[in-house]
Order: structure tokens, then C-alpha cells, then sequence
């Protein structure tokens, strides 16, 4: 912020033209849409069954919210120990739960990786140099995995599995993913999300212009966002400035604005019934009897 030193103007000398007066005017912060960002780890089971929320969300908000995925690696500790573990969680959590139609396939578990099934996420991350930003990427390699068992575990696999679902050459893809800039990248999202203090994916973080901030960890359920993003929108709408070009004061200031129009209209009426002008006829003398004719 630059700081400047003014002398004060005298009353003769203050600019009151429509330019120095817009010059005058406070500076709002642009408006922005609100942001959705939603945490994601690809052999999640939770992150597979909140895609129909985030499409939902997306369609819903599709041209008003921004929305952005990012990875946030599960720790090795956190996955299962055995394939009878890892389907005991998913009859819980599928069927239990969710009541989900269909049971995941838990065929992707490899004992000897020992928790460690960053692949697929580096794969997912790094078709972003690709110009992939989108879900299609992310959405075939937890297929392959959680709904065909497929062991994407295995960096080979997993860049052929994306590269046919993006239509990119799996090798190219593959050298990415082992790059030391995409990997950085998946451990800077990773640190970002446990600096929300949650530790539960799918996580949703919403954000909007103004400060704003709602985080939601381990749901899978629509209304809470939907209803946290209609109570986001009309602060935004509240306190963003006014159309780029616009000339036009926010609600709030034009209504005082004419509350203040409206006062010197009433002062000036009163001053001219008070002092009429010198060449009016009409005004009539003091006790006076008014004109009949």
C-alpha cells in the first residue's frame, strides 16, 4: 500500500465533478466466485462415492462457482492390512452405509507396497501439464482401481490407464508423473490439506473474495455444501462493487444518496418560500389578503 501527503483543500477548491468524485470513491475488492476445492485421494473409497456430490455441485453451480480438485495423499498407515480388511470396509461403508448397489473391488491391494500407492495421484497430478484439469483423468484411475481391482498401484499401469482415458502417449505421461516438480506439487496439496486441521477425505473447502471460509471433512452428502455456498453468495453479492464500467454506487450508498437529494430539495424549497427572488410578482406582502382573481 503507498501512502501519500496531501495539503487539505479549501472549500473553494474542493473538485466536485462526476471524475473526482468517482476518483473518491472507496475501492471494494473485486467479486469473485466462490471456490470449491475438494481433497481428494484416488484409492479412496469415500472420494468414489462423493463423485455424484461433486457432479451434482458442479451442475448446479456450474458458471457461478469455480470449483478445483486437488490430491491429498492418505498416509501409508491408513490403509488396509489385508484384502479381508480392506472388503470388511467396503460391505461397512458401501453397503451399510451408503446402500450402494455394489460392492467395491478391493483388487488393487498389494501387501508388499506396505501402504504406499502414490501412482495413480502422481498420474492424476501430472496430466495437468497436459492441459487435463478436468475430472476425466482422476475419475478413469479410481475406476480401474476401486471398481475393476486393477493394481494401479504399479506406475506403468497407472499411466496407461490414464493415457487411454485422455487420449495422451502413457510414456510421456509416466515421465511427468515421476518428475520431481510434479511430485512436489502433490505434497504441497497434501501439506495444504492437513493445514485445515482434517484429516478425512473427500474434504470440501470453500472460499469466496472476501475472506470467507467453510471446510467440510468426510462428507458425502450434498445439502451441507449446497446450503453453506447459497449462505456464501449473498455476502458476496452484499459487499462486491459494482459492474466493471458501471458508474452506478452499490444499494446501499444510492439509497442514501437519494435520502440526501431529497433533503436539499426540501432545503431549497423552504429557503426559496423563506427568500423568494427579487423579480418574483407574486409575493405577497406581509398580512397581506391573497390575490382572488
Amino acid at each position: 500500500m503507498q501512502a501519500c501527503a496531501t495539503s487539505a483543500p479549501s472549500a473553494r477548491s474542493v473538485d466536485l465533478s462526476a471524475s473526482a468524485t468517482e476518483a473518491r470513491r472507496p475501492i471494494l475488492p473485486t467479486m469473485a466466485s466462490v471456490t470449491i476445492t475438494y481433497y481428494l485421494e484416488v484409492f479412496s473409497s469415500w472420494c468414489a462415492w462423493v463423485e455424484p456430490t461433486w457432479t451434482e455441485l458442479k451442475t448446479r453451480y456450474a458458471g457461478r462457482v469455480d470449483f478445483a480438485w486437488k490430491i491429498a495423499l492418505m498416509n501409508p498407515a491408513d490403509f488396509p492390512v489385508s484384502r479381508a480388511q480392506c472388503d470388511w470396509f467396503y460391505r461397512r461403508s458401501g453397503g451399510t452405509v451408503m446402500h450402494s448397489p455394489f460392492m467395491l473391488n478391493s483388487g488393487w491391494f498389494e501387501a508388499h507396497r506396505k501402504g504406499h500407492y502414490e501412482a495413480p495421484n502422481l498420474v492424476a497430478e501430472a496430466g495437468r501439464d497436459f492441459g487435463i484439469n478436468d475430472d476425466r483423468l482422476r475419475l478413469a484411475l479410481a475406476h480401474a482401481a476401486v471398481r475393476e481391482g486393477q493394481k494401479i498401484g504399479d506406475l506403468a499401469l497407472a499411466a496407461a490407464v490414464g493415457a487411454k482415458a485422455v487420449k495422451l502417449d502413457a510414456a510421456k505421461l509416466r515421465r511427468r508423473a515421476e518428475s520431481a516438480a510434479v511430485r512436489a506439487r502433490v505434497d504441497a496439496s497434501t501439506a495444504e490439506f492437513f493445514a485445515h486441521q482434517i484429516n478425512q477425505r473427500p474434504a470440501f473447502v470453500l472460499t469466496d473474495a472476501i475472506g470467507d471460509k467453510a471446510v467440510f471433512s468426510g462428507l458425502v452428502r450434498p445439502e451441507p455444501l449446497t446450503a453453506t455456498t447459497y449462505g456464501v453468495r449473498p455476502s458476496l453479492l452484499y459487499f462486491s462493487p459494482s459492474p466493471p464500467h458501471s458508474h452506478h454506487a452499490p444499494p446501499s450508498q444510492n439509497r442514501s444518496h437519494r435520502l440526501r437529494q431529497h433533503q436539499r430539495s426540501l432545503l431549497r424549497r423552504l429557503q426559496a418560500l423563506r427568500h423568494p427572488p427579487a423579480h418574483c410578482l407574486c409575493r405577497p406582502r406581509v398580512g397581506s389578503r391573497p390575490s382572488q382573481g
